[in-house]
């Protein structure tokens, strides 16, 4: 992802995936002010103290699951509290330039908007802590990790809308099929099932890697390798470092690049070895993030991938997906030290610069409430209970594996770093596509990369 050119980071892959799957991010860019789902006219605000202007306004991605919810929620809403809700939709990265706006003008433009995990550490010092709402009860109700991941220097900033991981969606047409179980057991000696670990998944993966048509030309693919220039290829390397003991993330305490240690290397190593000596994955991986691959699988073309949990969702729509109805879900496999990810959650914030925090914590946690309409427009949510309900769903069949993703003993959330997008973008990419070129040992890549974090970090 990018921020004024670069910023845009690991969940670059959800903007990607509500296009392609919530027909688009979709914004009035020629008079952002003005969106299609606002209810009513677009007011100044007057200040909390004596204003006769009873409404909220809230920022979202246009198309995005937050747009959508607001949408729903807005008339109730106001029959609550007599609040109008306006909503403001911009493209994703105009969530983050919105906000950093307004924030250094200082004119109270918004009161609640809805944020990617990654902008945390640049917005924290101009937003409302949420200590206040965020009681016992509430936060047990969430799923493991989403509520340290809006928490800086020990305030609650934000409240979860919905988390969300990579976990292994599989074709279950092939892994139930008896040949293909009979000449699996024969070659690698062991039942064929969805893996559960690195050297699994490489079996598996170059098992189902074939020339189907005797052409010449691999028609099937294992599975994919995320390799193109932007954060989705970052969140999947720091996936398998975490399931090699990666721990702290990136940085240690000194904030010196821990990136080119043992976990980060057998991390990169993996990814390298699946496409460059297993060739169990498109050549093309430099070119490829999830809507590639995505596209691919849903095609018939790919076996397995580890992909965000809401594919599941569109993976078995008929009208997206030529495999719909024979996809499987299953936890993220492990690496030596266990089952990790790094989550990619939203959250609504308050900013600073409201003149109607407490209206807007009213807002914050009537979502809160209805937060199982995220999981009707995503196909993830961020509490318990509503993974629980809707678990029980078969189209929904991919939540328990999501939770035991990120229950998994090595899930972490990305460092809340001032500087992240400089070092994603001017580090971590490049070392990841140097590597999978082959170009350089993902050692060596590494080895630079370190460098020019500690050089961005000032160490």
């Amino acid at each position: 992802m990018k921020l004024k050119g670069k910023l845009l980071s690991g969940s670059l892959v959800l903007c990607m995936s509500f296009s392609a799957i919530l027909a688009g991010c979709s914004s009035n860019e020629k008079n952002p002010e003005s969106s299609a789902s606002n209810k009513g006219q677009q007011t100044s605000e007057k200040g909390a103290s004596g204003s006769s202007d009873k409404s909220i306004t809230v920022l979202v991605e246009g198309g995005s699951p937050a747009n959508t919810v607001a949408s729903q929620t807005a008339e109730e809403f106001k029959q609550k509290t007599g609040y109008e809700v306006k909503i403001e939709t911009v493209p994703y990265i105009g969530v983050y330039d919105k906000l950093n706006v307004e924030m250094k003008a200082n004119s109270g433009a918004y009161d609640v908007a809805t944020i990617d995990i990654l902008w945390f550490p640049a917005l924290a010092k101009n937003l409302v802590a949420m200590d206040d709402i965020m009681t016992d009860e509430v936060k047990n109700d969430f799923v493991p990790n989403v509520v340290d991941g809006g928490k800086v220097n020990g305030k609650i900033l934000g409240m979860p809308v919905w988390t969300n991981s990579k976990i292994l969606l599989y074709r279950t047409d092939l892994f139930n099929d008896p040949k293909e179980q009979e000449a699996f057991k024969a070659k690698y000696g062991y039942d064929l099932k969805p893996p559960t670990n690195w050297q699994q998944y490489r079996d598996v993966a170059k098992f189902f890697t074939r020339d189907t048509d005797s052409d010449g030309k691999i028609e099937q693919y294992g599975t994919g390798i995320l390799g193109m220039n932007n954060g989705d290829s970052v969140a999947s390397w720091l996936d398998h470092a975490a399931q090699a003991g990666a721990k702290p993330l990136v940085v240690g305490k000194d904030n010196k690049a821990l990136v080119n240690s043992e976990p980060y290397v057998k991390a990169l190593e993996f990814e390298t070895k699946i496409l460059r000596e297993d060739k169990s994955a498109p050549e093309g991986a430099l070119n490829m993030a999830s809507s590639e691959i995505s596209e691919m699988f849903w095609n018939g073309k790919m076996a397995m991938m580890l992909e965000w949990a809401h594919f599941f969702v569109p993976s078995n729509d008929a009208s997206k997906s030529k495999v719909a109805g024979k996809v499987g879900a299953a936890p993220m496999i492990a690496g030596d030290s266990g089952v990790g990810v790094v989550p990619g959650p939203w959250y609504q914030v308050i900013p600073s610069t409201s003149k109607k925090q407490d209206i807007a914590k009213q807002y914050v946690k009537f979502i809160y409430e209805k937060n199982e309409l995220f999981m009707n427009a995503l196909g993830v949510a961020a509490r318990k209970s509503v993974f629980e309900s809707y678990g029980q769903k078969p189209e929904y069949a991919h939540l328990k594996a999501l939770e035991t993703t990120l229950a998994g003993s090595k899930t972490q959330n990305r460092p809340v770093l001032t500087h992240w997008n400089e070092i994603e973008s001017e580090a971590l990419v490049t070392a990841i596509q140097v590597a999978l070129s082959g170009k350089e040992t993902p050692q060596a890549a590494l080895n630079r990369a370190a460098a020019i974090i500690n050089e961005i970090q000032g160490r």
